[in-house]
């Protein structure tokens, strides 16, 4: 494979599975704004930010929303969010997702978390697993979403690598482009047929092979 030297890892999907949570609150959302949502259309929410979720809530909705609305309902939607996370706890962690953590780390193996979500320092907090991390890049440090490759970018540079050494973990479509933007190796993490253009597929951490991949 490659002389990989550190794992940039988004977190919802790879990590630990929230995707629940933003659907329940998005969910709560567009009943309250009588528009239709269901989990076919949560998937164009996967790594994207709120913002743009809400941009699309409203599209698919045919609200005319000003910009302080738009904001205001966005700030609403995670407020839920936060309220179900309180529920969160390190029996969460996808298969495979702490094993990988601390075997990357017994290898010296640099790991980061590139996620677009603000809520990102709560979660690994409640799982505790923030140590692990040598770099954290989130909305709340990002400026541009995926497909933008800027989390991943910002993370390489932290932790003193070049793209050639860095391999992506990536659930979503959005971030296997960002990955491919950037000639960066991304494993997929879901179906081959939801992820185009990732180097490999598989359905969990539970299922990495780690000595073909580092050697």
């Amino acid at each position: 494979m490659g002389n990989y030297k550190a794992f940039l890892f988004d977190l919802d999907g790879v990590i630990v599975d929230t995707a629940k949570y933003h659907y329940l609150a998005w969910k709560r959302l567009a009943d309250e704004l009588g528009v239709f949502f269901d989990e076919e259309k949560n998937e164009a929410f996967k790594g994207v930010s709120r913002a743009k979720c809400m941009e699309l809530l409203a599209g698919w909705g045919g609200l005319s929303l000003s910009e302080d609305e738009m904001v205001s309902y966005a700030a609403r939607k995670n407020g839920w969010y936060v309220e179900y996370l309180a529920e969160l706890d390190e029996s969460e962690l996808l298969p495979g997702a702490l094993d990988t953590l601390k075997e990357a780390k017994r290898r010296g193996v640099k790991c980061a978390i590139c996620s677009a979500s603000k809520n990102t320092m709560t979660i690994l907090a409640r799982l505790g697993i923030a140590s692990y991390f040598d770099s954290i890049v989130d909305g709340n440090r990002a400026s541009k979403a995926k497909p933008d490759p800027q989390v991943f970018l910002m993370a390489a540079a932290e932790l003193g690598v070049t793209r050639e050494e860095a391999v992506i973990f990536e659930d979503s479509l959005a971030g296997v482009q960002a990955g491919n933007a950037e000639g960066i190796y991304v494993v997929g993490i879901g179906e081959e047929k939801n992820l185009p253009g990732a180097g490999v597929c598989i359905p969990d951490l539970a299922r990495l092979d780690l000595d073909k991949l580092l050697k």
